[in-house]
Formats: structure tokens, sequence, C-alpha cells
């Protein structure tokens, strides 16, 4: 990890809800970002954060997420979700999120990543497949 991974460190990023992001089991009228999606959109926003402040090899898994969805965003609207990085510990980092369209707040969320080194999760995961494949 650069030295430029602190708490503090924030970024947000824009997201158009499209046809893909919406609810559709109450009809076109109640078309509205679903949780779901705003949960995979904060995910990939503070990975895209901490990816920015990482050594060549590494990246981030999420590991935990807890969400508050507090409004609806229609279709054919936007959000901007920004996120905020509030602990460092070692290899784990927390990040805050705070999702707004252009009325309300309609989201926040706690989301948990953790540093890993590429090439040794690529080792671990081909000997867990062996092993699967190995049990039938």
């Amino acid at each position: 990890m650069k030295d430029t991974l602190a708490v503090g460190l924030s970024k947000t990023r824009r997201v158009d809800i499209d046809k893909q992001r919406v609810i559709d089991f109450m009809g076109e009228e109640l078309r509205v970002y679903a949780t779901p999606w705003m949960a995979r959109d904060i995910e990939v926003t503070c990975r895209d954060l901490i990816f920015e402040n990482l050594d060549d090899g590494e990246d981030t898994v999420g590991n935990r997420i807890e969400i508050d969805h507090l409004g609806a965003t229609l279709l054919n609207s936007w959000v901007d979700i920004t996120v905020t990085v509030v602990n460092i510990d070692g290899r784990h980092v927390t990040l805050e999120a705070e999702v707004k369209d252009p009325l309300d707040l309609v989201g926040k969320a706690r989301h948990a990543r953790f540093v890993i080194d590429v090439e040794r999760q690529r080792i671990r995961l081909k000997a867990k497949a062996a092993k699967l494949r190995e049990n039938g």
C-alpha cells in the first residue's frame, strides 16, 4: 500500500440509474434504484478509491457491507456516491459511503475491504480448484 492511502481520503462517483439498476417487480411506474445495485455501486467506488493507492500487484476484496437504503431514486436519474476511508488496520480498510440523488440522501453504508497480493490469491484459488476436482 502507498502512503497516500490514509484515513480521510475520499472519492465521489456519479452513477446513472439506468434500466439495469432498477427493480422491475412492481411495474413500470415504480422502477427505482435497487438495493443490490446500490451495494454493488458502493463497493466498486470503494475498490476504485483504494486501488488508486495500492502498489503494483495489489488489489482488494470486500469482506463486509452494511447498507441503509433510505429513499427511492427514479429510473433515468443519477446518484453521487461519496466514499471516505475511516479506518486502516494493517491490510484491512473500512470506508463509509453516502449516496445522494438530485433531491435526497438515499443511502448510507459502511464497507470493509482487505488488501491482497493478487498472485498469492491466484495460487490459493488454483489450489482450491484442484481440491474441488479431487473431491469430485
